[in-house]
C-alpha cells in the first residue's frame, strides 16, 4: 500500500516491504509510547505519586545509554535478526509490565521494550541503509517514520480506549498481541542477508567525525525538549481539566494526527530541503510552542493549540534527523544511528525525572513547557552549528 508513495527510482525489494516494516514498527511505538501519557493513571494503580513513576521511566530511558554498544553489535548481526531480537524482547517487556505486582517488575518490564525496541530500530534502519541510498533515503525514512504518529495514532489510542474499558494492565497485554503478529510477519518477509555482515565487519576502523557530536547532542536536547511535555501533558489533562482515560487518548488521537502530517511532510520535503535546514526549522517551531503553553496552560483550548504547534515542530525534527543520522558512520550505520538514539534517551531520562519533578512544584505543566523551550532553543543552535562548521559530507 505505502510503495505507491514510490517512484519507479526505489529497488522492488524495498517498495514491497515498506508497508511490513512500517507496520512492524508500528506496533512497537505503541508499546513504547503508551506509558507516558497514562502515567498519572498507572501510578495511580500503583499507589504511588508522579514523580515516583518518574523515577521508573528514568530509569527505563537509561537503558538509552547501551543503544551505542548495541548499534555496534547490530551490525555484526543480520538485519532480521536485530528485528526479531526487538520484537521478542518488546513483547516480553509488555508483558512484564503488564502484570507486575509492584513498580518495581513495572520498571524492568518498561526498562525491556526501551532497550530491545533498539535493536528493531537499528536493524531496521540498518536494513534501510543497506539498500537505499542517502539521497533518497529522506523521503523512505520519512514514510516509515509516519509509524511513529501511527503508533500513537492508531495504537496508543486503541491501547487507552482499552484502558477506559478495562484497566492500564489490559492495554499492555494489547500490546503484546500486536507485536506477537508483528513477529509473524517480519520472520516470513525479511530475508537475512549474511554478505552484509561481513562487510560491515570490515569496517571496523570508522569513526563518528568531530562534528558528527553535534549531531548527537541535537538529539539529546531535542528529546529533552519532547520528554518535558510527553510525560506530563497526561497529568496536566487530569489535574487541570478531569480528564480520565478516554479524554486522555482522544487528545492522544490529536496528537497522532499532527505527527502523521509531520512525518509525510518530511517524507515530501527533507530531502530537498536538506537534512540540516530541516530539523533547525523542526526545532525551532517547538520554541514558540513552549512558550505559548507557558502562557496559556489553564486556558484548555489554546494550550491544546500550543502543545500542537510543539509536536508538529518535534516530529518534524525527529523525523528529518534520521536519515542523517544513519549516515554518520556511512559505512556502519548502526553506529551512528545507535549514537544518536543512545542520546535522545538519554535525553528523555533526565526530563523524566526532571519534568515530573517541575511540574509537581509547580502545580501544572507551565514549567516544564518552560524548560522545553529552552531545550528546543539549544536544539537550534547546536544543528545549526554543526551546519555551519560544513555538515555532512558524504560520498
Amino acid at each position: 500500500m505505502l510503495s505507491r508513495w514510490l517512484d519507479d527510482s526505489f529497488s522492488q525489494l524495498v517498495k514491497k516491504n515498506i508497508t511490513l516494516l512500517t507496520g512492524a514498527r508500528l506496533t512497537t511505538n505503541a508499546c513504547y509510547r503508551f506509558t507516558p501519557p497514562f502515567v498519572a493513571i498507572i501510578a495511580k494503580g500503583f499507589n504511588i505519586s508522579l514523580s515516583e513513576i518518574g523515577i521508573a521511566l528514568t530509569i527505563s530511558e537509561l537503558s538509552g545509554l547501551l543503544s551505542p554498544f548495541i548499534g555496534k553489535f547490530v551490525d555484526y548481526l543480520s538485519r532480521r535478526a536485530a528485528m526479531l531480537i526487538g520484537l521478542i524482547g518488546i513483547g516480553l517487556g509488555a508483558l512484564i509490565a503488564g502484570v507486575s505486582p509492584n513498580i518495581y517488575i513495572f520498571t524492568i518490564g518498561v526498562t525491556l521494550i526501551s532497550i530491545t525496541k533498539n535493536f528493531f530500530d537499528l536493524g531496521m534502519s540498518g536494513w534501510i541503509s543497506d539498500h537505499v541510498p542517502y539521497e533518497k533515503r529522506g523521503r523512505y525514512i520519512g514514510i516509515t517514520e509516519i509509524s511513529w504518529a501511527l503508533g500513537l495514532l492508531i495504537g496508543v489510542s486503541l491501547m487507552g480506549v482499552i484502558t477506559a474499558l478495562s484497566s492500564w494492565r489490559a492495554g499492555f497485554i494489547a500490546g503484546v498481541l500486536a507485536t506477537a503478529v508483528s513477529l509473524m510477519f517480519i520472520a516470513s518477509r525479511i530475508k537475512a542477508e549474511e554478505h552484509e555482515v561481513s562487510s560491515r565487519v570490515a569496517d571496523d576502523g570508522v569513526r563518528l567525525s568531530g562534528r558528527g557530536w553535534l549531531v548527537v547532542a541535537t538529539m539529546f536536547a531535542t528529546m529533552c525538549a519532547s520528554q518535558c511535555i510527553f510525560i506530563t501533558f497526561g497529568a496536566w489533562l487530569d489535574d487541570e481539566f478531569g480528564f480520565g482515560a478516554i479524554g486522555i487518548a482522544a487528545v492522544g488521537f490529536s496528537f497522532g494526527i499532527v505527527e502523521l502530517y509531520a512525518s509525510i511532510t518530511s517524507a515530501n520535503k527533507t530531502d530537498n530541503w536538506g537534512k540540516e535546514k530541516s530539523i533547525a526549522i523542526g526545532c525551532l517551531i517547538m520554541v514558540p510552542g513552549g512558550l505559548a503553553l507557558w502562557f496559556v496552560s489553564d486556558n484548555l483550548v489554546f494550550g491544546l493549540i500550543a502543545l500542537l504547534v510543539y509536536i508538529l515542530g518535534f516530529e518534524f525534527a525527529v523525523v528529518s534527523m534520521l536519515p542523517l543520522a544513519t549516515h554518520l558512520v556511512p559505512k556502519r550505520p548502526g553506529s551512528g544511528l545507535g549514537l544518536v538514539i543512545g542520546a535522545g534517551t538519554l535525553g528523555r531520562s533526565v526530563m523524566s525525572l526532571v519534568a515530573t519533578r517541575a511540574y509537581e512544584s509547580s502545580n501544572g505543566i507551565a514549567l516544564p513547557s518552560l524548560i522545553g523551550a529552552a531545550s528546543a532553543g539549544v536544539a537550534t543552535l547546536l544543528i545549526y552549528s554543526y551546519h555551519r562548521r560544513g555538515g555532512l559530507v558524504h560520498d
